[in-house]
C-alpha cells in the first residue's frame, strides 16, 4: 500500500513529505485512515536522534485516531467505518509473563514500537501516524468510545495512558493525595485524571503564573517548588508524586513530601538523574519508581473512563505543513498542552 506521510531523513533536516510502502495486510490486521495524530515530545527526540537509536527515514506519530477502512479475514473486533486508535506499540511477543498479564508495554522481548521499530514478522521498519494510513493487528488497536472528542482523544494514546497507568497501579482514588511535577502534555493529563478519580491533587511548579490554569485542569493546590516554606508545608503529604519532567532535575526537594509508603514515579525522564538522598526514603519507607505507558486493556479502560467523564487533552490543532514550526515551539514549551495534526491537511 503506497502511503504519503512526513518523515525525518536524518537528525538535522526538517520533516518533509515522504512516500513509502506499508506492508501487505495480514489476516488479523486492521487498516486505519489517520484522522488526527498527536505530537509527542518523543517525536521530536526521535526525529533528532536525541536518544541515539533513531533509524531513518523516520515517520513519527504514536497518538493516532482514525477510521477503519478495511479488515483482514480473521478480524472480529472491528468493522469498516469504526473509529479506532493506535498508541505507542503495535505488537509484542504475546507469550511472556508480562504479555499474558496484559502488560505488553513490558514485553520481555521488547514491544514493537509504532514507529522507529521493526516488525516482528518481516523485520521491516515501522512508520507512525504522520501519514495517511496505518495498520496493525486487531489486538493492538483500540476502540474510540462514542462521545469522545477526536482531536482531544489523540494525546490520550500516550500522554493520557502514561499518567493513567501509575494512577491505577498505585490504586489512586477518593482520599488519595497526588502531586504532579510539571505542567505540560503529560502533567495536564495527570491533573485531569487524578482529579476525576477523586484524589486531592497538587501541582508542583517553578512558575507562579501557572496557578490559574492548574486549578482549571483539576489541581486543588499549587506549590512553588522553589519556595522552601511552601515545600516544608507539604511534608509527608502525598501518596503518589508523578514526575513528568523530561529533562535531568533534582528530585531531593520532593522526597520529604511523600507520605509513609509514598512513591515518586518517573514518567517523563529517559536517562540519568542527579543523585538523591536516601535518608527521606528510609525514614518513611518511601520509594522511587518508573512507569511506561500502559497495556492494551488498560489503555482501553482509560479511553472508556475519559468518554464517561468527558475528559480530553487540551490541544492546538495544526496542519502537517506546520510540523517543523510546532517542533520549534515545543522546545520552548509554547503549547497548551498538546499539538494535534489534522491529517486531512496532508492532502491539501
Amino acid at each position: 500500500m503506497k502511503v504519503l506521510g512526513y518523515a525525518a531523513q536524518n537528525p538535522t533536516t526538517p520533516l518533509a513529505p515522504f512516500s513509502f510502502e506499508r506492508r501487505a495486510p495480514r489476516p488479523d490486521d486492521v487498516t486505519i485512515e489517520v484522522l488526527y495524530c498527536g505530537v509527542c515530545h518523543s517525536d521530536l527526540h526521535q526525529a533528532r536522534n536525541d536518544w541515539g537509536f533513531s533509524t531513518y527515514p523516520l515517520v513519527p506519530g504514536h497518538e493516532i485516531v482514525g477510521r477503519v477502512t478495511s479488515i483482514g479475514d480473521n478480524v472480529t473486533k472491528f468493522k469498516p467505518g469504526d473509529l479506532a486508535a493506535i498508541g505507542c506499540m503495535v505488537d509484542s511477543c504475546r507469550v511472556c509473563s508480562p504479555c499474558k498479564e496484559g502488560l505488553e508495554q513490558y514485553c520481555e522481548e521488547g514491544n514493537t514500537q509504532t514507529y522507529n521499530g521493526h516488525d516482528r514478522h518481516d523485520h521491516q521498519p515501522t512508520y507512525g501516524g504522520y501519514s495517511q494510513f496505518i495498520l496493525a493487528s486487531q489486538d493492538f488497536v483500540l476502540h474510540v468510545p462514542e462521545g469522545l472528542d477526536l482531536q482531544g482523544a489523540a494525546p490520550l494514546l500516550c500522554a493520557g495512558i502514561t499518567t493513567w497507568s501509575p494512577l491505577r497501579h498505585w490504586k489512586i482514588g477518593p482520599h488519595s493525595k497526588v502531586a504532579v511535577i510539571g505542567l505540560g502534555g503529560l502533567g495536564h493529563m495527570g491533573l485531569k485524571l487524578a482529579h476525576a478519580l477523586g484524589a486531592e491533587v497538587t501541582l508542583f511548579t517553578r512558575s507562579p503564573g501557572k496557578e490559574a490554569d492548574a486549578r482549571r485542569l483539576g489541581a486543588h493546590n499549587v506549590v512553588l517548588s522553589s519556595d522552601e516554606q511552601q515545600m516544608a508545608a507539604v511534608h509527608n503529604q502525598f501518596d503518589l508524586i508523578i514526575d513528568t519532567v523530561p529533562y535531568e532535575h533534582d528530585i531531593n526537594p520532593y522526597l520529604p513530601t511523600l507520605s509513609l509508603d509514598g512513591t515518586l514515579v518517573f514518567v517523563g525522564l529517559l536517562g540519568d538523574t542527579p543523585e538523591f538522598n536516601t535518608i527521606p526514603m528510609l525514614i518513611n519507607r518511601r520509594s522511587i519508581a518508573g512507569s511506561a505507558i500502559g497495556g492494551i486493556a488498560e489503555t482501553q479502560e482509560m479511553l472508556n473512563f475519559c468518554a464517561e467523564k468527558g475528559i480530553a487533552a487540551d490541544v492546538e490543532v495544526i496542519n502537517i505543513q506546520d510540523i517543523n514550526h510546532a517542533y520549534e515551539r515545543m522546545q520552548k514549551s509554547d503549547v497548551k498542552y498538546r499539538f494535534v495534526i489534522d491529517m486531512a491537511s496532508l492532502q491539501a
